[in-house]
């Protein structure tokens, strides 16, 4: 008989980034006491789709939570480039707002890439803009993707120090493939990067310590290609149908990973859950860069977060 209890870790995100938020609020205290700084973070949403809506709902309560000044600017999805354009540059020039973040998608009368390069790199919260792109690649302070980000965080938090180590990344994005790939290379491991053209893909992640997985396709991770003992980071947030046959035939859905969780917790040494893994830690980091944009602005050193 095989024995398929589980072993793994589970990382537990939450717990981390609620733990992270109280840190941060604490140093934002600080800072408005001690600098006359209160960090400001505006979000701004075009359209009403109900899962943004939620989204942006849940970070501004969340910055308000920690101390924080917060402005949501909500537009019709008729708004013009031109108009969003406009108030991009009227955040850009407000000294009360240290970070600025248009919620995507946009509709599709707007330039995404036009948008998120109007808005001033120092302002940057999402780490999206070419500069921070940029500046990550060289290794010079500035604004990080927060879920690559977040989840570096965890891994540090988990292994300790990452030298040596082989990590492999299933996914190129700009938004968490490549930033992941930059961080991960900034702590002294050897990085691979696979891709929907990549050969023999689950042979590429059997070979890894560190397996992050953002691809965007329900549980395509299997267990057999997870190396025993490996760290998994699960970056994946997908609908599927529910597991219950009545509640599915009903429309009703679940949120599942890239990787196939059950399966991975037989073979992983550690991994993180979907939902409840890098999910809080992308909206704690959020903050974080919020907190660090306000002290740059100021030209106050920020505290250390991550410990």
């Amino acid at each position: 008989m095989v024995d398929t209890a589980p072993r793994a870790t589970i990382i537990d995100g939450k717990a981390f980034a609620a733990g992270l938020v109280e840190r941060i609020t604490a140093a934002t205290m600080r800072l408005e006491h001690d600098h006359g700084v209160r960090p400001g973070l505006a979000v701004v949403i075009v359209g009403d789709d109900p899962a943004s809506q939620i989204y942006v709902r849940n970070k501004g309560e969340t910055t308000t939570r920690a101390g924080m000044r917060s402005e949501t600017h909500r537009l019709a999805d008729t708004t013009t480039q031109t108009d969003l354009l406009a108030l991009v540059q009227t955040l850009n020039a407000d000294p009360g707002i240290h970070g600025i973040l248009v919620q995507l998608p946009l509709p599709a009368q707007i330039d995404s890439s036009a948008v998120l390069g109007a808005i001033d790199p120092d302002k940057d919260v999402d780490g999206f803009h070419v500069v921070n792109a940029g500046r990550l690649a060289v290794g010079l302070p500035g604004l990080v993707p927060c879920t690559p980000l977040g989840s570096t965080m965890l891994l540090k938090a988990t292994l300790g120090d990452l030298s040596g180590l082989h990590a492999v990344i299933v996914g190129r994005s700009n938004i968490v493939g490549k930033p992941m790939a930059q961080l991960l290379l900034a702590e002294n491991c050897t990085v691979t990067v696979a891709h929907s053209r990549s050969r023999d893909l689950p042979a590429l992640c059997r070979s890894a310590d560190i397996l992050v997985a953002a691809v965007g396709r329900p549980e395509m991770i299997r267990g057999d290609w997870i190396k025993p003992g490996a760290t998994v980071i699960d970056v994946g947030i997908n609908r599927v149908p529910s597991a219950d046959p009545v509640k599915a035939a009903e429309g009703k859905t679940r949120v599942v990973g890239d990787v196939a969780f059950s399966e991975a917790t037989t073979v992983a040494g550690g991994v993180t859950p979907v939902p409840g893994g890098i999910g809080p830690m992308t909206i704690a980091c959020l903050l974080a860069n919020t907190y660090v944009a306000a002290c740059r602005s100021a030209g106050v050193e920020s505290e250390r977060l991550d410990a």
